[in-house]
Order: C-alpha cells, then sequence, then structure tokens
C-alpha cells in the first residue's frame, strides 16, 4: 500500500501537541533516554532574539519543548490592549516550524507551572532577565517552576539575551513610523 507523504504544513502541525499527546511523547523520548528541556514564552513577533535564545536552548538538550502562551495567557501578562499582535495558532505553528524545536504545546494559565508539572523537563530554562538560583517566588526574576525542577533533580538555566531585540521595540518602531 502506498502511502503520500506528509506536506511540509502537516510535518510542522505534527510538532503542535495537547497535554495528553504531549506526555506520550516525552514517555517515548525517555525511553530512547532522550534529554528534554522546556521554555515558554508569548513569542509575538518572532525575532532574532527568538531565534538565538531558542536555537541556544535546542543546543542544551536533545529535544526542545516551547510553551507558547495562548491568546487569553497573553491577555493576563497585561502586556498591552494591543498584544498578542498574532493569534495563537499562527504563533504555535511559526514556532513549530523551526526545525530545532520538537514539539510546540499552547498554555491558557498566566503560567506553565501546572505544564511543568506534567512534563517534568530535564532542564528548565528562561531568558536571563530571570536569575536560575533565585527561590524566592515572589521575587520577579524567579523561574516559576523551578523548585519543581529541582526537586526532581533537573536543571535550570538561563540563556543571555541577544541586545537590541524585542517585541515591545518591533511593535514601538512600527508604531512611530
Amino acid at each position: 500500500m502506498e502511502t503520500t507523504p506528509l506536506s511540509s504544513l502537516d510535518i510542522i502541525r505534527k510538532k503542535i501537541f495537547v497535554v495528553d499527546t504531549l506526555q506520550r511523547t516525552v514517555a517515548l523520548w525517555r525511553m530512547k533516554s532522550k534529554k528534554i528541556i522546556f521554555t515558554n514564552g508569548c513569542f509575538d513577533i518572532l525575532h532574532l532574539g527568538h531565534i538565538d535564545y531558542l536555537a541556544k536552548a535546542a543546543d542544551l538538550a536533545d529535544e526542545l519543548i516551547v510553551a507558547v502562551n495562548s491568546d487569553i495567557s497573553v491577555k493576563m501578562l497585561e502586556k498591552g490592549s494591543s498584544r498578542p499582535i498574532q493569534d495563537e495558532d499562527s504563533r504555535a505553528m511559526i514556532i513549530a516550524s523551526l526545525h530545532f524545536v520538537s514539539a510546540v504545546i499552547l498554555f491558557d494559565e498566566k503560567n506553565p507551572l501546572q505544564l511543568i508539572q506534567q512534563i517534568m523537563p530535564d532542564i528548565l530554562v528562561k531568558g536571563a532577565d530571570y536569575d536560575a538560583n533565585e527561590t524566592d517566588s515572589k521575587n520577579k526574576k524567579y523561574i516559576i517552576g523551578s523548585d519543581v525542577i529541582r526537586k526532581n533533580k533537573g536543571e535550570v538555566k538561563t540563556i543571555p539575551f541577544l541586545d537590541g531585540f524585542s517585541t515591545s521595540l518591533i511593535e514601538k518602531k512600527i508604531k512611530n513610523n
């Protein structure tokens, strides 16, 4: 029986998961002794800073999971009335199209703690505006889920930002032109 090859868009769509299928996929990766890294963000307008950050995160492990804030979640973060600029499906597809991203999952909560607990990655990573050693959950530099990861003998890391790149700066530049 001959099978039709998947289109490029189908391949990208297959990298976007819901929790239960992602948990099964993670279990398969673990059976193959794959190291799993997790990060999250809005990724509203993908820019060089995002690419640099995600590529460096991917280099730390075998499988990179990116949790993308849903539209509802972005609104909870109070980033401004114009945000998100792109809808959640567009943002998820764009992130999934990156070859070094293994899986993408949308989340509706204000933070990804529940997802981190369900996936239990080997490494939790955020940008350097956070502090991997901060243990006070009330401190804005605290990485949500870091306590859970450490209790599970995982690692918490930060990656320096590429200076001069942010969605807010791009949005400001567009508005001023």
